[in-house]
Parts: structure tokens; C-alpha cells; sequence
């Protein structure tokens, strides 16, 4: 199956362009809070200040994927999933994931052509391995991103299936389907103002959370995939 992005060669050659100019100029002007969220991060929590995730990336080839340490230091080897209340997140790590400044660091990614801006998040490796259909391969068509349906997704409506003790379990039997199923139709249908309405809503959801906003409404795309749904079920 051949996905729109690459039916679109211009557009996927504008898409890395873009991905270069936007990332660069961004660690420069960003330069400023990613080193006061790095002494933060020595401050509450001596180690490393870099946390390096091997995820699957374009082509099922690993890739190392950076962040902002957020957790304790020695909590991977506990999951890759963190739940709602996670304890091993540290105070001023819960911070850097609530403003998504914790993802910055992966603006050197896009710089090295490992991830694109807009694109399914990189996953575990496992489980990709373990848990993904070969439809939900096709995920790993295209270079993953810093923002996609299913990061929004997670993001305002995460907490709903990430509770308890097994946040592994949670994510991997409530939650990973539905967010490759948006990030599925994002690929069926991308373009490149496809991308910039999905950079401005993921801005827009951490403006919302970051004034206390309770509730977000759902991604477009999840409101799409349930209509589709019923659609099929009635005919």
C-alpha cells in the first residue's frame, strides 16, 4: 500500500526542508529554557540530564531517540509506559512532560533526518515487535515525529486508560490501537497543511492544559474513525 506522503514526492521534499529550517531555528531560540530545564533537572535529580530511548524508527530501523531525563535515574528498567501519578517521576519531570519540554532534545533528531516534526510517534521496540498488526506497520512508512493525532491524543485523553499499577498493560490492551488508528488516518490523508493544523493544535492543547482547562475535546480524527465505525456496523 502506498501511503499519500509518498504519492506526494514535492511535498514530502518540502515536508524535510521545512523539518531542517523550523528544528534548527528552534533549538537556537529554545536554547534558553532546554538549559534551565537541564539544571533543573541536576538540581532535583543529580544524573544524567539526556535520557536515550532506543525506538523503532522508519523502515523497522532503530533509532536512538532523545528527551529530557524525567524520571529517576534506573526507572526504564521498571517499563517504557508511565502511568498516571507515575513515582518515578520526579517533581520538576513532571513539569518538563506537561509542558512537552521534555521532548525538545528530539529537535537534534529531526536535525539528523532520524524524525520529521509531524509523524506517529517513534515507539518501543518490543513492543512494536509484540503488539502491532502489520496494518499498524504502516506507521513505520515514514519517518516518525515530535507531534501526531496520537501524541494529541495521549496527551489530553491519555489519562483515561493509563491508570493503575500495569501501565504497560493499560497502554498496550486500551490505548495503542486507538492511537495508531489516528495516526493511520493522518497518514491516509496527509498533506502539508495537514501537518501545520496539527502542529497548531498540539500547541493549542498545551496552552489549554497549561491554564487548567479539565477538559479537551477529542482529536478530529479520533470523531472520524468513531463515525467510520458506525458507518460500516449500519450498512
Amino acid at each position: 500500500m502506498m501511503l499519500m506522503i509518498e504519492k506526494k514526492p514535492v511535498q514530502a521534499a518540502i515536508k524535510r526542508g521545512a523539518d531542517v529550517v523550523l528544528s534548527a531555528l528552534a533549538l537556537i531560540l529554545l536554547s534558553p529554557v532546554m538549559l534551565i530545564a537541564a539544571l533543573g533537572i541536576l538540581i532535583c535529580d543529580p544524573g544524567p540530564v539526556i535520557y536515550k530511548a532506543k525506538r523503532m524508527g522508519k523502515d523497522l530501523k532503530a533509532v536512538t531517540m532523545y528527551k529530557f531525563r524525567t524520571m529517576k535515574v534506573g526507572s526504564d528498567k521498571q517499563g517504557a509506559i508511565t502511568g498516571v501519578n507515575d513515582s518515578r517521576v520526579f517533581a520538576w519531570g513532571e513539569l518538563l512532560r506537561k509542558t512537552k519540554i521534555d521532548e525538545l532534545p528530539q529537535l537534534i533528531n529531526i536535525l539528523k533526518g532520524e524524525m520529521s516534526i509531524v509523524g506517529p510517534r517513534p515507539e518501543d521496540i518490543d513492543i512494536v515487535n509484540e503488539y502491532y498488526t502489520e496494518k499498524e506497520k504502516l506507521t513505520l512508512k515514514v519517518l516518525p515525529g515530535l507531534a501526531c493525532p496520537g501524541s494529541i491524543f495521549n496527551y489530553t485523553h491519555g489519562d483515561r486508560y493509563l491508570f493503575g499499577d500495569d501501565a504497560q498493560s493499560a497502554y498496550t490492551d486500551k490505548f495503542l490501537h486507538i492511537k495508531l488508528a489516528l495516526d493511520l488516518y493522518y497518514l491516509k490523508h496527509w498533506s502539508l497543511i495537514y501537518d501545520l493544523s496539527i502542529m497548531i493544535r498540539t500547541a493549542k492543547a498545551i496552552v489549554l492544559t497549561m491554564k487548567g482547562n479539565e477538559y479537551i475535546d477529542f482529536p478530529m480524527e479520533y470523531k472520524k474513525i468513531r463515525e467510520m465505525r458506525r458507518w460500516r456496523k449500519n450498512h
